[in-house]
């Protein structure tokens, strides 16, 4: 932190936002909201090479677009590589939120294996975590599948896959 005192709350969201879509900002607005006029909201970003791994395909944008999307988006002040891939206490260390705030499907999920943290971590860091309401009838996988049933073929050819 610089030895500057931070003001306001630190909000923490993490993911891969390949696609941005109404549901992302939702849950970014949502951030905001908990963050307040005087906090920050900072996107740990999946990088492309752990996307890759974990879904069994790349991304359709690089880590590079994707971030540039989430930097300019108002609700975000800052985007960040989730360097810890799976470990996400890496890059939560590093964050040092008061909040991390996620959807409310990943409440049906386990989202403390997930992220290879426990409850009894985040108490010992003072971070508190948040389900904010899942938006309903979209998804990236919806936006991707919808792209490639109406596009043509050779538009949507995802990162890495070209030769």
């Amino acid at each position: 932190m610089n030895g500057i005192p931070r003001r306001g709350r630190r909000v923490y969201t993490g993911g891969t936002f390949d696609v941005l879509h109404r549901g992302h900002v939702n849950l970014l607005w949502q951030c905001r909201k908990i963050a307040g006029p005087d906090g920050s909201v900072v996107v740990g970003l999946n990088n492309d090479a752990f996307i890759a791994r974990y879904k069994q395909r790349p991304p359709m944008l690089g880590y590079r677009d994707r971030a540039a999307v989430l930097a300019a988006c108002r609700h975000v002040d800052e985007v960040v590589e989730n360097v810890g891939d799976e470990d996400s206490r890496i890059v939560l260390e590093q964050v040092a939120p008061d909040f991390i705030v996620i959807g409310s499907d990943w409440a049906r999920r386990d989202y403390y294996a997930q992220m290879m943290f426990t409850q009894e971590w985040l108490d010992e860091r003072d971070i508190t975590l948040i389900y904010v309401p899942y938006t309903e009838g979209i998804s990236s996988t919806a936006v991707r599948e919808r792209a490639r049933r109406d596009a043509p073929r050779d538009v949507l050819t995802p990162v890495g896959a070209r030769s």
